[in-house]
């Protein structure tokens, strides 16, 4: 008989305890995850996941002392580094956009439904981007500032040569997760199923080197100036 998969090891951080004991909650209640340590800032962090090796890192973005950008950064430079999906309350759009520069996985609101945060540690687990729409939209118009003519063009043509390795429902999927749209919205604006949409993202993701849908949205916003 093949043996039990191990669960999902989980470290939480956030400098609020309320914040902790909730998402320790929801987490421990799952028979596939487990919440294996805590910490209250990004010092504190690092030495949890040194100490415990978990898959996956719920960090909160501001903290007092280390923030959870810089302590993602230090995490993701490491040789075998946990997912790390931010925690956020969406007042730091320009700190999760340099998260998810930095290589974070993704994201999720503090007022996300238990069920979708449970689902994106566990995506998150496997090694796959988690962003839900909104959020993407969000930080899309966050990274979107005024540009040089010059560098506009620049960009333009790198993006441009990138998504030239699309397919046509691939660049279709791509501009929807561009305008923020999640998969059964792609899906009932391609008539497509739910499944060939993951496909057509999966191959983005693979095609032009993409960690999560913000790379994916900014490449076609890029490509459309």
């Amino acid at each position: 008989m093949e043996s039990e998969r191990e669960p999902v090891r989980v470290v939480i951080v956030d400098d609020e305890q309320l914040v902790r004991l909730a998402l320790r909650l929801v987490i421990d209640g799952e028979p596939d995850l487990t919440v294996v340590a805590e910490a209250a800032d990004g010092d504190a962090a690092l030495t949890v996941v040194e100490e415990h090796r978990p898959d996956v890192v719920l960090m909160d973005i501001r903290m007092p002392g280390r923030d959870g950008l810089d302590a993602t950064r230090e995490l993701l430079a490491r040789p075998t580094p946990p997912g790390v999906l931010m925690l956020t309350t969406f007042d730091s759009d320009d700190l999760v956009l340099g998260a998810l520069r930095a290589g974070a996985l993704g994201f999720v609101l503090k007022d996300t439904p238990p069920a979708q945060i449970l689902d994106a540690v566990r995506t998150v687990a496997g090694g796959n981007p988690v962003l839900s729409p909104a959020a993407t939209a969000r930080v899309i118009a966050a990274a979107t500032g005024p540009q040089s003519p010059g560098t506009r063009r620049s960009s333009r043509r790198a993006a441009r040569q990138q998504l030239s390795a699309l397919t046509e429902r691939e660049l279709d999927t791509a501009r929807a997760i561009a305008d923020g749209l999640g998969n059964p919205e792609i899906a009932e604006r391609l008539h497509i199923s739910v499944g060939t949409v993951k496909a057509h993202t999966g191959s983005l993701f693979a095609k032009l080197a993409a960690e999560n849908r913000v790379q994916i949205a900014l490449l076609v916003r890029d490509a459309e100036e």
